[in-house]
């Protein structure tokens, strides 16, 4: 059986570094432990989730504002703005054309984000326009369908894609070539069927997809198995299978990969935050510090654990490094499905 897993997950651990006065949140400089730089609070935290509520973006968000909030990081409210538009696009865009000096804003992307950068959708900005700033959690890619759906499992969606490719509609956050896309045509590689023979249904954000699942509007949901599993818990979808290398835990448990039903199919989406290009050093510090000082409590790690996330811990230039990696093996993958030219685009 070919082997189709073109993410193998990097995980490393970031050492962290301490700071001095992280819990403040006024708009006051303080300095850093280390006496190199001034970390600049924001006045308005915020995050920004470049889709609408209920996505990936949102969770994301959410996972930052809890995390924060809960670990003593930040004792002022963080709000979570909304922007959707080309699947992050929008956001990316008014980000780095203009607001790029924004210190209290940070921006929610995904493995999605980088997919999409490395195929050109954000326009002529590329992966190295902005400060990539930490990455604080991983899920699956899985695809799931309606609880009284007659397709019962992976097998069952298998056949009926085999025998009928275009009676079989995938819906999710993103256009085709988009991550959600671009994980249901490794499958559909994987049992003989050309992606561009299937029925897919963009959307803007996986909430709106799910709740066209539920709404037997579409066959398929492709996502996150974090944005999954709160409507598969409570009996609203079955999940077919989530593309991870081994079963998960909690209540994932149940929850059969694609590869124990015989399809080597992985896709592993990271979490995480960037700014803007010419955020200030010491805004941009305070952040990486706020981020290193959350990833390191215990109490982060439980509610990283409650939203169906597992550990993915990288800030600063190690992040920076992880992202422009990835972005050229996404290109590369692109590139094979005719998505993209596998070179990078000038800069």
């Amino acid at each position: 059986m070919k082997k189709l897993s073109y993410l193998a997950l990097g995980l490393s651990i970031l050492s962290l570094t301490a700071c001095n006065n992280a819990n403040e949140t006024a708009s006051t400089d303080t300095a850093a432990a280390d006496g190199s730089t001034e970390l600049t609070a924001p006045s308005r935290p915020e995050c920004i989730a470049p889709a609408k509520p209920g996505g990936g973006f949102d969770l994301t968000c959410k996972l930052a504002q809890a995390g924060l909030r809960d670990t003593g990081v930040l004792t002022d409210p963080m709000r979570v703005t909304y922007m959707p538009g080309g699947v992050g696009a929008v956001a990316y865009n008014k980000i780095v054309a203009n607001d790029r000096d924004n210190g209290d804003a940070i921006v929610a992307f995904s493995t999605g984000s980088i997919l999409n950068l490395s195929q050109g959708k954000f326009g002529k900005f590329t992966e190295k326009d902005v400060k990539w700033l930490a990455g604080v959690g991983t899920d699956y890619g899985a695809i799931a369908v309606n609880a009284e759906s007659p397709i019962k499992d992976l097998a069952g969606l298998v056949e009926k894609l085999k025998s009928d490719p275009k009676s079989v509609s995938f819906g999710a956050g993103g256009s085709v070539g988009g991550q959600d896309w671009m994980q249901t045509a490794i499958l559909a590689k994987a049992v003989g069927v050309n992606p561009s023979d299937m029925t897919y249904v963009a959307m803007e954000g996986g909430g709106e997809a799910i709740t066209a699942v539920m709404g037997n509007h579409i066959t398929v949901v492709s996502a996150g198995i974090a944005e999954i599993m709160p409507q598969a818990t409570a009996g609203k979808l079955r999940v077919l299978a989530v593309f991870s290398d081994e079963r998960l835990g909690g209540s994932m448990a149940d929850v059969p990969t694609a590869k124990e039903q015989g399809y080597d199919v992985t896709w592993p989406v990271v979490r995480g935050y960037y700014m803007g290009p010419d955020v200030s050093a010491g805004a941009y510090n305070w952040w990486k510090d706020a981020f290193d000082k959350m990833l390191a409590d215990p109490k982060f790690a439980e509610i990283r654990e409650q939203q169906e996330l597992l550990p993915f811990s990288m800030t600063g230039e190690e992040l920076e490094a992880y992202v422009y990696k990835r972005t050229g093996e996404l290109r590369e993958l692109s590139a094979e499905y005719g998505l993209v030219g596998a070179e990078a685009p000038a800069k």
